[in-house]
């Protein structure tokens, strides 16, 4: 199977008072047409992976890889014209929170159709055809209604499946989801997450899934990387994520409740300092 994505040591840098900070750290792995899973806590370089993918790391971050490859085309040394046709239409990204990422004062319709006839040139009306069936592609019931509504009228869940829609609409090879269910609701979150299968399964896409729910990602993802400190620790199949080796991996584990076994009280995360210069995994592929 050919590779979507090959990362060799990627490393994001911001400079600070005291020196520079790499918020992800000589990372490597490779994508194919599978669901891979990006877990760790707050800060551990999770988001930045898949936004220095993209590119959209803005000045004075700096991005620097031995290999950034989509399809065997560098990324870090196309222009940024050439860029703007990777994003949204061979690969595109799907925020957490569907309020801060859809303009307030455009209509749904306006937003779908403006990257849709952006990347492709079609004209209005094949753009307002090809947005409605992106929406009910999503689950998304009277389309039309929706289409002429804006963002603020629209719940999590709907606002969610629009951007979800938005981030489809040009047929991308990969989709980027960082944290697409935390803001929303239990139930939602299962007819997200069907949609996003669904719709991953039946394009043959390779899907990056940034999440801090570690049974979240074991029962949706193919593999998974476990990411600390900007490095990754581990890298396993995602149905034996709870046969995981590394501490790091076993103390999150062991702070997350169980149905199938409870406990009085759960396990407090140790951290071992060593943990931060510990060479990443390799060949995570």
């Amino acid at each position: 199977m050919t590779n979507l994505i090959d990362v060799e040591n990627l490393t994001v840098t911001f400079p600070t008072r005291q020196g520079e900070f790499e918020a992800v750290r000589q990372i490597s792995f490779t994508l194919g047409q599978e669901r891979l899973g990006i877990v760790g806590e707050s800060g551990s370089g999770k988001s930045m992976t898949g936004r220095a993918i993209l590119r959209l790391i803005r000045a004075p971050g700096r991005v620097t890889a031995d290999k950034l490859h989509y399809k065997g085309r560098d990324l870090l040394k196309m222009s940024e014209r050439e860029m703007q046709g990777v994003r949204g239409q061979e690969i595109s990204m799907v925020m957490q929170d569907p309020k801060f990422s859809l303009n307030p004062v455009m209509t749904i319709a306006d937003q779908i159709m403006e990257i849709y006839r952006f990347h492709t040139g079609a004209s209005r009306k094949q753009a307002w055809a090809k947005a409605i069936e992106m929406l009910e592609a999503v689950s998304i019931r009277d389309p039309e209604r929706v289409m002429r509504a804006y963002p603020h009228e629209m719940s999590g869940g709907m606002g969610q499946r629009i951007m979800i829609a938005m981030m489809l609409v040009t047929e991308p090879k990969i989709l980027i989801a960082d944290e697409p269910t935390s803001a929303l609701d239990v139930s939602v979150q299962t007819q997200v997450l069907s949609i996003i299968d669904r719709l991953v399964r039946e394009r043959g896409m390779g899907l990056i899934f940034i999440s801090h729910d570690l049974n979240l990602v074991a029962s949706f993802c193919d593999r998974v990387l476990i990411m600390y400190a900007g490095r990754i620790v581990e890298v396993c199949d995602a149905d034996k994520l709870h046969e995981a080796k590394h501490p790091y991996t076993r103390g999150l584990l062991g702070s997350l409740p169980r149905l199938d076994a409870p406990q009085q009280r759960l396990e407090v995360l140790k951290r071992d300092p060593a943990w931060r210069e510990a060479a990443s995994v390799s060949g995570a592929s």
